[in-house]
């Protein structure tokens, strides 16, 4: 499914997101300034969750409490390769029932698990935003 949305529509968006997601694991592809972090604290957000929302770039991972449980935010963005991912217990993290919003999935594609939602965002020249779902 592909959408074409601009700013405004974020709430809805990340409102089908979470409808779409056939799992607690999303993620995120983009270039930088795609709009991942941005549509991440909207989703955050609908999943009832009042934490103040940022990029885990130099953590890797933020966590998130909401009435919907714990969401856990990786931003793999500087890891060097998978074993950084593997090291900071990746592994766990993935098999908690939280959900797990990635951003550059792509840095640790053999570690991924085979459920999972991902979500390609790219700008447009008209300052909106597209977004397939698959």
């Amino acid at each position: 499914m592909e959408i074409n949305f601009s700013l405004d529509q974020l709430e809805g968006i990340a409102t089908k997101i979470i409808e779409h997601s056939q799992n607690k694991i999303i993620l995120f592809i983009g270039e930088m300034g795609a709009g991942k972090t941005t549509l991440i604290k909207e989703i955050v957000k609908q999943l009832g969750s009042e934490d103040r929302v940022s990029s885990p770039t130099f953590s890797l991972v933020n966590e998130y409490n909401s009435s919907s449980g714990l969401i856990y935010h990786f931003d793999f963005h500087r890891l060097e390769n998978e074993e950084e991912a593997y090291d900071m217990g990746f592994e766990e993290y993935v098999s908690s029932p939280a959900w797990k919003l990635i951003e550059w999935p792509q840095k640790i594609e053999h570690l991924l698990p085979k459920n999972k939602t991902i979500i390609k965002l790219e700008s447009l020249a008209n300052g909106s935003r597209k977004i397939t779902l698959l």
